[in-house]
């Protein structure tokens, strides 16, 4: 078995010297940050109760979406869509496409934890944008592993929690449309995102992909917008791809042209 403390990547050890070894992470640092993470997102899903029952979804639905599913943008996606009159199958489909990035993170997140087979498929209910943001970032396999599980635990129950008392609570608040709570789940996924759009390809995309759902939202069904909204991610590729070109040529015509006139200095 690899060596849990071992470094995922080379770390330059700090000057004047450390207490730790170069890579490392004191666990206390990463159980203080995974569950400022999960305590955060976790309350939001107090926010999702309440939308789900404004939108007439039952108790036991509500609760078995939180349960089962666990994916806040997805859940927001698919109660917003049904509240909006939209047909159940555009809403599960536009919910089940925001949901398979996560199959994404599973693939990297497989490999830093690198956890017992038995323990994958319960692992994987917890494969989220939360966990995956706190897992990424830390030195060692063993930081890895304690910054996914806290975090993953935290949510998990934090969430089923508050999606319980906002569903039994959105009676007492009236009309739920009027606090905006439905925004809190997509702010924080957001807040999320934002930094990891590091290159310019990756702004371009995600700028892209909201312009075309917003862009859409007036004219076509709920939940459609944003399953079109990812052909942004093709789109952009694809003109990059014949920018790239383009450029490739451009250079070779251009040595070409000049091979005749270097041989004739030459000469």
């Amino acid at each position: 078995m690899a060596d849990q403390t071992a470094p995922l990547r080379t770390t330059a050890e700090p000057a004047g010297g450390s207490t730790l070894a170069a890579g490392t992470k004191p666990d206390a640092a990463v159980v203080r940050d995974a569950l400022g993470v999960g305590i955060a997102v976790g309350l939001s899903g107090f926010a999702f109760g309440v939308t789900s029952a404004g939108s007439g979804l039952s108790l036991l639905q509500t609760c078995a979406l939180s349960l089962l599913v666990f994916t806040g943008a997805s859940q927001f996606a698919l109660v917003g869509a049904l509240a909006a009159g939209g047909n159940p199958y555009t809403a599960a489909a536009g919910a089940f496409f925001l949901g398979v990035r996560n199959a994404f993170y599973g693939l990297r997140l497989s490999q830093l934890l690198a956890l017992p087979r038995a323990l994958r498929p319960l692992a994987a209910q917890w494969v989220i944008d939360e966990t995956t943001a706190v897992t990424l970032p830390q030195p060692t396999r063993r930081a890895a592993r304690i910054g996914f599980t806290v975090t993953g635990l935290t949510l998990y129950v934090l969430w089923n929690l508050t999606t319980l008392l906002g569903a039994l609570g959105a009676e007492a608040l009236g009309d739920t449309d009027a606090w905006g709570l439905d925004a809190a789940s997509p702010a924080v996924f957001l807040a999320l995102l934002a930094p990891m759009l590091k290159s310019t390809t990756e702004r371009v995309t995600a700028g892209l992909a909201v312009l075309l759902a917003l862009g859409l939202l007036p004219v076509l069904p709920a939940g459609v917008p944003v399953l079109l909204s990812a052909l942004a991610a093709p789109a952009v590729l694809f003109l990059m791809g014949r920018a790239k070109g383009t450029g490739t040529a451009a250079g070779t015509a251009e040595a070409k042209d000049a091979g005749p006139a270097r041989a004739e200095e030459e000469r």
